[in-house]
């Protein structure tokens, strides 16, 4: 055999848990082909559910001891990726859980259990109108799961630029899949699409020039070649690092690269807004991450300070138009953004302290957004989603659990102390204070932001209590599955936020990257 062509060695055991994600979603596919309609959406239901516990499973027992760099060097399995892996299985579960819930009848407090509903029933045309009960939503999910986890490992442009399109396509379908709201979901989808694939041209142009500089896309050797650079071809690495920003901020929702979010968070069916709000967030932060701290951060002085104006910008434009927003599915799309700038503060520190405390406040973020979209899935007016702030008024007084529920993940969104939303602030903060002045800066606006974001969520929770009830508003019961989708995202942000110190311990061991 030719020198040429060397041997790639895999480590199947570190890459084991995505193995097993894919598998489930080709299996998926193939149910979709070949069981009866009428069993499908159980099937499909129960398989997921089983392969995103299986990974976590696989990934808990082979992933300490097979941290390495496989696949000829394309996948990092290090601490970073072991933990945001963890991290995005745990969430994708729930939001499974959450597009497993199938309400009964219009304006009904009934429901039925995970694919229970017999064709015909009310509860399968109501499933069926709300769109996110269609069955191909599960393997779509599991392959999006699968680039996520694949995004956030890659150790090579070219294995991320194929993740960031793994996990982008099933998105773009399940955003345009709600059957209720048919126009407003399909034109959401269809904004993503244009600007997604407009990004991933900058992400890879961007790559272009990064091989061109280094004549490598693996991010180690890139990191090498900007240590040695003999200045020959430094006009190549400057435009090349901030497309591959361009393509990756996108993805956060950070400004100006954020015009898709509010669009697609509203038009998408919420289980699935709940699902991109949280676990695409999480992988693409774990992209930036081993981008700027693996492949780029020893020229970050070159186009540091472009972050931090993004930085800026991205938390007080999501700060303030959150305030001028009347749909809560869209104010939730706006502190997302505020968050993506808040997140952005402690990327921007430059130190294993703030490493981990990304990936804290990732944890504890997704598992609060996930819980949050399915308690909006439950409130309800004439069989609709009452997504209209108007709609919600008064309903601390008819449903005092789901309301309480609500204002308590909302609390933790503005970050008040004992909810996981403060200590996460905490942890990304404190690494930029002590990062130098532009540090300072960030993390002065951030405090600005979100004391302006806390007045929104206040403000919810006011109209929610004080203000009459509205007609015909109900909080449907929610099945098994949503309960308990529901019940573990309040346990984490409960815990995360009255004793964080075993999160921020786990978190402040796994922030190393592998070169």
């Amino acid at each position: 055999m030719p020198a040429a062509y060397e041997a790639v060695s895999v480590d199947y055991a570190a890459v084991s848990p995505m193995l097993v994600v894919v598998v489930a979603g080709l299996v998926g596919v193939v149910v979709e082909s070949f069981a009866p309609r009428a069993r499908r959406h159980g099937i499909q239901v129960w398989l997921t559910s089983a392969a995103l516990l299986l990974a976590l499973v696989v990934l808990v027992w082979q992933g300490p001891g097979h941290r390495t760099v496989t696949f000829g060097g394309s996948l990092a399995i290090d601490g970073v990726a072991l933990f945001l892996q963890g991290t995005l299985l745990g969430l994708a579960f729930i939001s499974v859980l959450v597009m497993a819930e199938r309400f009964g009848g219009v304006g009904s407090d009934a429901f039925t259990p995970m694919g229970a509903s017999t064709p015909g029933s009310p509860q399968e045309d109501a499933a069926t109108r709300a769109g996110y009960a269609t069955s191909e939503v599960f393997p779509l999910a599991l392959f999006a799961v699968f680039g996520m986890m694949v995004f956030v490992a890659s150790n090579d442009l070219i294995t991320m630029f194929v993740a960031l399109e793994v996990l982008s396509l099933p998105l773009y379908i399940m955003t345009g899949i709600a059957r209720r709201r048919r126009l407003l979901s399909q034109e959401a989808a269809l904004k993503y699409f244009l600007l997604g694939a407009f990004s991933s041209a900058f992400f890879l142009f961007g790559a272009a020039l990064l091989y061109g500089y280094s004549g490598s896309s693996d991010l180690a050797q890139i990191a090498t070649a900007i240590q040695g650079s003999s200045g020959a071809l430094d006009g190549l690495l400057l435009p090349g690092v901030v497309l591959v920003l361009v393509g990756l901020l996108f993805k956060v929702g950070a400004v100006p690269f954020h015009s898709w979010t509010p669009d697609a968070y509203q038009g998408a069916p919420t289980p699935v807004t709940g699902f991109m709000a949280a676990c695409t967030k999480l992988a693409a932060f774990g992209a930036i991450l081993r981008f700027v701290y693996v492949g780029v951060g020893a020229n970050r002085w070159d186009w540091e300070i472009g972050v931090v104006v993004i930085a800026i910008l991205t938390m007080v434009v999501g700060a303030v138009l959150s305030v001028t927003q009347t749909d809560v599915k869209r104010l939730l799309a706006y502190s997302s953004v505020a968050h993506a700038g808040f997140i952005l503060v402690g990327v921007l520190a430059f130190s294993q302290a703030a490493v981990g405390g990304v990936m804290f406040y990732l944890l504890a973020y997704g598992a609060t957004t996930v819980a949050a979209f399915a308690i909006i899935t439950m409130v309800r007016q004439d069989g609709s989603e009452a997504s209209h702030l108007s709609q919600w008024a008064g309903l601390g007084r008819r449903h005092p659990v789901v309301a309480g529920s609500f204002s308590f993940l909302l609390l933790a969104f503005a970050g008040i102390p004992l909810t996981s939303g403060f200590t996460a602030k905490f942890a990304t903060f404190a690494p930029a204070v002590e990062s130098g002045t532009s540090g300072v800066v960030l993390v002065v606006v951030g405090v600005l932001a979100s004391a302006v974001t806390a007045f929104v969520y206040v403000r919810l929770i006011v109209l929610m209590y004080f203000t009459e009830p509205a007609d015909g508003v109900v909080a449907l019961t929610p099945s098994i599955s949503s309960t308990v989708a529901i019940t573990v995202g309040l346990a984490v942000t409960v815990v995360a936020g009255v004793f964080p110190s075993w999160a921020l311990q786990i978190a402040g061991d796994a922030s190393t990257f592998l070169l």
